[in-house]
């Protein structure tokens, strides 16, 4: 995790650069359609703040963490809004959101913990809530430039979404990645908490 960190601190311009005004409405669109107006919106790991920036744009109230002090920082400034400096394993609020959003932050998450982060997510969820999240395609757990990946491909998060009695898998898709110069697929995931 501490790797992870210090990547962001030390980059944050950079990664802010590089993706706040990449254009998300593709991915947007899927998981607004489950939620009712003005939801209350988690965007857990938000990074530079950009889908959160959106989803207040559209009308919804919106909460977010980042786990890097420097993008919390930036993120809280694009947005307008009093990110939290809080690491996904630190979430424990409870019956809250009637979606989270987690794109592209679950990645840094250490495999044998997304059962516990899930549950964590599914807790700070209303009843019939439901969440979003993104990971790179693939099966491997890897560093690379400074930062750990736990990739994700069909039959693993099968495998997770087992873990579960309590949600339904709304659906699973894979997308080319969505920023310049960037040619890699990504595995989404959208479920619902069942009452």
């Amino acid at each position: 995790m501490k790797q992870n960190l210090d990547y962001y601190d030390i980059n944050a311009l950079e990664f802010f650069e590089s993706t706040f005004q990449v254009d998300m409405e593709s991915l947007y669109q899927p998981f607004l359609r489950y939620l009712p107006d003005h939801a209350f919106i988690l965007d857990l790991g938000c990074g530079s703040g950009r889908d959160a920036l959106a989803f207040k744009n559209k009308g919804y109230q919106v909460a977010a963490t980042d786990y890097s002090k420097e993008l919390v920082d930036k993120a809280s400034q694009l947005t307008g809004i009093d990110v939290r400096f809080e690491s996904f394993y630190e979430l424990s609020e409870l019956n809250q959101y009637e979606g989270i959003w987690a794109c592209a932050s679950l990645l840094h998450c250490e495999r044998n913990r997304l059962v516990d982060v899930i549950q964590r997510m599914l807790k700070a969820l209303k009843p019939c809530g439901v969440i979003y999240m993104s990971f790179k395609y693939g099966d491997a757990y890897r560093y690379k430039n400074g930062r750990q990946f736990t990739d994700m491909d069909e039959s693993q998060a099968q495998s997770l979404l087992k873990n579960f009695d309590n949600i339904l898998l709304l659906q699973q898709w894979i997308t080319i990645d969505k920023r310049p110069n960037h040619n890699e697929d990504w595995l989404n995931i959208l479920f619902q908490k069942q009452n």
